[in-house]
């Protein structure tokens, strides 16, 4: 006890002087995130938070600004994050226990945040290698754009390239001198709705112009300029930019509150006449086979052009065999979250505080009011809410079944209670950007703490600050698969396993047209606006890899499609950052049916090693394998140059799916697969295998070694998969990676067996 006793006096003297060394620094304080030693912990703590709080506290003059603790970590590493002053900074990165640290300001996150989230810098990596997409055109079909947008400012553009063949075209509220050298062209497509029985339908603004919003957050989210100072209402508050901020844009609107195939393959037509490189489209099509999908078959005409097309996977997850796009031509494209977290700081009159979750778009007065909290009025119907006290902060659950999280708000609204604490668990409610009503959302086990301080009645209060940003692992790690981004097998193709990819998809923060009619509220008659807003979906994910596609077409510009989407894919990353396995929404694993390949990486990205490359020829000799008809065939492909003499469902791809069909179940099925892969590194390469095998299955892989000579050198494998078709194990990941012997690269493919679409028909 005596040697713990000295210890502690020790470090708490040595602090002592580390703290006054500094007492009188300077007041500009900063966000950071500290990385602490948890062995360094002394035992007279009784927990890392008392240690690190004891830490920002400890010999600090009255008169000098407390530091703010955020948040401690104890699971993904172990440390904390708080505002701090460089010179506290400077004084803990002295103290016992400490191991790094670095910036993570609240106030000046850069947004979208996705794009630091993947890593692109100025200094190094794809941005300085792309020169941030320069001149690379990227054709976004949509509904529109807004160009007045501060993100579509051509503030550093050079002139705009002379290959280009579009055009500005004027219409509604829309000159042609709203283009510039960033929107280099705009088009819109609308006579399919007229034509399609809708000859009466009262259009929006008939031009390029968005009305809804929607293409305008997408465009910028792709290759938006910078904007300082860009926020929603506070939160996520940094600069704003595109993944590809210097690349153009070329915007379609085929979509005018709904849309028809005929306008959209208008559109797309257009865009590949125009001289695009890469067609984003954040669109769905009821269609899913192949030949009847205006965006399967459009898509098949950009690529033969040499277009990169990237598509959303859709919202209809969290069920299997839901992505209904599932075309092999194409870049589908996941949702994820970001290490954003977007609250409000929940205080107790005991001290203690919970972040939680809100968006609600003011810094309203929340001061130490009352907590109040019955059992039988939890629902928060409006019976209920009257007999709450007046000016109280009230307890809500909406975990019982009884109620939901819009009701509540609704029921809110016409109260007298000043504010509110939600319980809830449903994840689709972190997604929201309308919080009408003041109050924070937190999880069952955060209120746990607070129901039983609510129990002793007036004396109970709390306080509620708004509009805080919370950036790194916690409270969530990061990347976490959207629930609602749509699961494969695809509907239209289920031999190639799709989504490709994810990316960020999750409370983006983009541009946004004033003409939304979806704008966030206060009350029931306050309508705000704001520039930019958050929004969510795997139409916000599919702008990311676009705009990663349009910086590695401006890096290696003699890279075809399928090279494009091969380096994307065997790169991407299947941990989170906490250096696990990306999961679910839920915390199960989650598995390449919902992330493909994993997180796109795009500084890795640029140097792959080894590419998985594909021509048009490829690519017709797959859609000959799928037993269309001559004509059904002929509507994907077009051109009878090609033929169908050599049919093959093994196309070149990074990826392996191996399908368990009804009539397998019960017996041993084996899969054949060929692959080639190129060599696209510095020169001279060997390559050794690694495979993690799926459950109840075999991998075999031939040879086990590749050896390259020279760059741009071919090198094929054979990879048999043997599994029990087994109908209690319907989906089982594995992964297939080949190491370069210096480990300068790693080449990484999911390997999935899977249960097809007959075994749920």
């Amino acid at each position: 006890m005596e040697l713990t006793t000295n210890v502690v006096s020790l470090f708490l003297f040595s602090l002592l002087l580390l703290v006054n060394q500094y007492q009188y620094a300077s007041a500009k304080r900063s966000s950071y995130i500290i990385h602490m030693d948890k062995s360094s912990m002394p035992k007279a703590f009784s927990s890392h938070h008392h240690w690190y709080s004891s830490m920002l506290s400890f010999g600090k003059p009255l008169d000098e600004p407390e530091s703010k603790l955020i948040y401690t970590y104890d699971n993904a590493f172990h440390g904390f994050s708080a505002v701090l002053s460089e010179d506290e900074l400077e004084a803990l990165e002295k103290s016992p226990g400490f191991i790094s640290s670095y910036a993570d300001d609240v106030i000046t996150t850069h947004t979208t945040r996705s794009t630091q989230f993947l890593s692109l810098n100025s200094a190094t990596g794809l941005w300085p290698a792309s020169n941030s997409g320069k001149d690379v055109i990227i054709g976004v079909i949509d509904t529109g754009i807004w160009p007045e947008s501060r993100s579509f400012s051509d503030d550093g553009m050079t002139e705009i390239p002379s290959r280009w063949k579009g055009i500005c075209q004027a219409g509604q509220e829309f000159n042609s001198s709203l283009c510039n050298k960033k929107i280099i062209g705009a088009r819109y497509f609308n006579r399919g709705m007229h034509q399609a029985g809708f000859p009466s339908i009262e259009m929006p603004t008939n031009s390029a112009r968005d009305d809804e919003g929607h293409g305008t957050h997408v465009a910028s989210i792709a290759a938006g300029n910078y904007v300082h100072g860009a926020s929603f209402f506070g939160y996520a508050n940094g600069i704003a930019r595109g993944v590809a901020p210097r690349a153009r844009l070329a915007v379609y609107k085929v979509m005018w509150y709904g849309g028809v195939s005929s306008d959209i393959l208008a559109g797309i037509d257009q865009a590949v006449a125009d001289g695009v490189d890469i067609i984003s489209i954040s669109l769905g099509s009821r269609q899913f086979e192949l030949y009847e999908n205006p965006l399967s078959i459009a898509s098949f005409a950009a690529r033969e052009k040499g277009i990169v097309v990237c598509l959303s996977a859709g919202n209809e997850g969290p069920d299997v065999h839901t992505v209904r796009s599932g075309i092999p031509w194409a870049v589908v494209v996941a949702s994820g979250t970001v290490d954003r977290w977007l609250g409000g700081k929940l205080t107790l009159g005991n001290g203690k505080s919970i972040t939680g979750w809100t968006t609600f778009p003011a810094r309203a007065t929340i001061r130490n009011l009352q907590v109040f909290y019955s059992k039988s009025l939890s629902a928060c119907n409006s019976a209920q809410l009257a007999q709450a006290p007046y000016d109280s902060i009230i307890v809500c659950n909406v975990t019982n079944g009884n109620t939901d999280f819009d009701s509540v708000m609704k029921n809110l609204q016409n109260s007298s209670v000043r504010a509110v604490i939600v319980i809830a668990e449903d994840p689709s409610i972190f997604r929201y950007n309308s919080f009408p009503f003041p109050g924070v959302v937190i999880t069952p086990n955060e209120a746990r703490e607070v129901i039983a301080y609510a129990a002793g009645g007036s004396l109970s209060t709390a306080s509620i600050d708004f509009q805080l940003t919370i950036l790194g692992d916690g409270p969530r790690a990061a990347p976490a698969l959207s629930q609602d981004s749509s699961r494969g097998p695809g509907m239209s193709y289920e031999g190639i396993l799709k989504p490709d990819l994810m990316a960020p998809g999750v409370s983006i923060l983009a541009a946004y047209s004033p003409y939304a009619t979806d704008t966030p509220t206060i009350g029931n008659n306050i309508y705000l606006w704001s520039d930019y807003t958050l929004l969510s979906g795997t139409s916000m994910a599919c702008p990311h890899i676009s705009g990663v596609a349009a910086l590695l077409k401006s890096a290696h510009p003699d890279w075809s499609p399928a090279a494009i989407q091969s380096a994307m894919m065997t790169t991407a990353n299947h941990l989170d950052n906490t250096n696990q396995p990306i999961r679910e929404v839920n915390g199960t694993v989650a598995t390449p049916l919902g992330i493909g390949s994993g997180q796109v990486d795009p500084n890795r990205a640029l140097n792959p090693g080894l590419i998985y490359d594909a021509n048009v020829q490829d690519l017709v000799n797959l859609v000959c394998s799928m037993n269309f008809t001559r004509k059904q065939t002929q509507t994907i492909v077009k051109s009878t140059n090609y033929n169908c003499s050599n049919p093959s469902s093994d196309l070149n791809y990074p990826s392996f799916v191996a399908l368990t069909h009804s009539a397998d179940i019960g017996r041993v099925v084996t899969r054949r697969f060929k692959r080639t892969v190129t060599n696209v590194g510095d020169g001279a390469a060997k390559y050794r295998v690694k495979v993690e095998v799926p459950a109840n299955t075999t991998v075999r892989v031939r040879p086990h070694t590749l050896v390259f000579q020279k760059k741009n050198e071919k090198r094929s494998y054979i990879v048999k998969i043997r599994y029990n078709a087994d109908i209690d194990t319907h989906h089982r990941a594995g992964s297939l990676t080949w190491i370069e012997q210096s480990g300068k690269y790693t080449v990484r493919s999911p390997i999935m067996v899977s249960a097809a679409a007959d075994n749920f028909s």
